[in-house]
């Protein structure tokens, strides 16, 4: 009776075993996918980077609202309206409160990190997760209204979220780009201030990253 018993039991443990194969596989084969979704923008550059990213435009042909970032190879669109925009494009916050044309504090912001269903729509949604690399002096450049326009970065610092002071009104014309630091939305905000240093822009030009 014994000897039957302990072949019954062999038996459906030889029955169950490919089943809880194939669940290991499973479990292993997501856990690999969602590590891949977390290193998405480490390891390629975001879907807006492409081998003319920084092609030359013809005078006449600024037709849409672009930011250029060369230190990150990034040419993202922008917009202004609620916090929506910041699924396709980096937000414009507060327009009335400045823009490259009439000067004032032109805020930008834009996600830091945000996990999409594949490693492309991961890079997609995390244009600024590389921001930290950004230094002192480096350019920015913004199209808006069918003129180009440069930034110089002067300052790069962390604040609380709480400090809402960064989205002031200004009398000196600037930029103000943020996001989120790697803690999280709760934790604070990685910031980008820069001056306008020249309107105007030649668009047959290229981009460069700073001052040579």
């Amino acid at each position: 009776m014994m000897k039957r018993s302990t072949l019954l039991r062999a038996f459906i443990s030889q029955q169950r075993s490919p089943i809880w194969l194939i669940v290991a596989l499973i479990l292993l084969g997501s856990g690999l996918y969602v590590v891949s979704l977390l290193l998405a923008p480490i390891r390629g550059a975001a879907p807006f980077v492409s081998s003319g990213w920084n092609q030359p435009v013809q005078q006449g042909m600024l037709h849409d609202q672009r930011l250029y970032i060369p230190r990150l190879q990034l040419n993202l669109p922008y917009a202004a309206g609620d916090e929506s925009v910041l699924n396709d494009a980096v937000w414009h916050r507060y327009p009335e409160r400045g823009d490259p044309e009439k000067g004032g504090n032109f805020i930008l912001a834009g996600h830091r990190f945000v996990m999409g269903l594949t490693p492309g729509e991961t890079r997609r949604k995390s244009p600024f997760y590389a921001i930290n690399t950004v230094k002192v002096g480096d350019y920015l450049y913004v199209d808006f209204n069918g003129r180009r326009y440069q930034y110089e970065v002067t300052r790069h610092y962390e604040v609380k979220p709480t400090q809402v002071d960064i989205e002031a009104e200004s009398a000196q014309p600037k930029m103000t780009l943020y996001t989120c630091t790697f803690g999280g939305e709760t934790d604070g905000r990685d910031v980008l201030e820069a001056k306008l240093v020249q309107k105007d822009v030649d668009p047959t030009h290229p981009l460069v990253v700073n001052k040579p």
